[in-house]
């Protein structure tokens, strides 16, 4: 898994580094490990996060209030994504079953209609 130090993180997004330290305060989804040495190590998590943030402040003009809340709402959107799938996939199995039941009984018809 690729771990990146603030300085690659500010050079990927060209965010400073006391502002991503003051985003690590703020937003709860954005939590960069500590190396042995004590420095910071972001995840590939972590600067798709950052990427999302600098996108809402700079571009979207969120505030940094607004924009932790629209990443609230997105990943909590995903998890709705997710259950609203496995739903379908259900539904889906059980169209299935009821069109195999009715094809059986429509042959078991047609079955006895020839044996009249």
């Amino acid at each position: 898994m690729a771990r990146y130090s603030i300085g690659e993180i500010e050079k990927l997004t060209g965010i400073k580094p006391h502002v991503l330290r003051y985003w690590e305060e703020v937003i709860p989804s954005l939590t960069p490990q500590k190396g042995l040495g004590g420095r910071r190590e972001y995840s590939q998590h972590d600067l798709d996060v950052i990427q999302r943030l600098k996108y809402l402040i700079f571009t979207k003009k969120f505030t940094i209030d607004g924009a932790r809340r629209q990443l609230i709402h997105d990943s909590s959107g995903g998890e709705k994504k997710a259950a609203a799938l496995q739903a379908i996939s259900e539904i889906r199995e059980e169209l299935g079953e009821i069109y195999l039941a009715l094809n059986k009984a429509k042959s078991g018809e047609a079955q006895s209609n020839e044996k009249k």
